[in-house]
C-alpha cells in the first residue's frame, strides 16, 4: 500500500498582509490551481494570494485537518512566528 502525503499550506499576497491557510494532497497542482486563478469566486482570488510561504506535511489525512483548523483560527502574530519559523524572509517557496 503506498502511503499517500497531505500537505497543510500558507499562502499570502506580493504584500504579505493577507494569509489564506489550506490543505491538499497534492501541493504542486493546488498552488498551481490558486495561481492560475481556477476558482474564479474563492477567497485566493479575491485577495491575490498565491505566493506559498510555508507548508508542512503528514501522512495522516485526520491530523492534515485538525492542523488546517488549528492555524486558521489563530490570530495574525501566530501565523507569521510559525511562517518566520520556516521561512524568515518570507521568501516564496518552490515545489518541486
Amino acid at each position: 500500500m503506498r502511503i499517500k502525503n497531505y500537505y497543510v499550506y500558507i499562502i499570502t499576497n506580493r504584500y504579505n498582509t493577507v494569509f489564506y491557510v489550506g490543505m491538499t494532497n497534492n501541493l504542486l497542482r493546488r498552488i498551481s490551481e490558486h495561481q492560475k486563478g481556477v476558482y474564479q469566486d474563492s477567497f485566493s482570488q479575491r485577495y491575490n494570494v498565491y505566493k506559498l510561504v510555508y507548508y508542512e506535511i503528514t501522512t495522516d489525512v485526520y491530523s492534515a485537518i485538525s492542523r488546517e483548523k488549528q492555524i486558521k483560527g489563530w490570530m495574525r502574530y501566530k501565523k507569521v512566528d510559525l511562517i518566520l519559523s520556516m521561512n524568515p524572509n518570507l521568501d516564496e517557496l518552490v515545489i518541486q
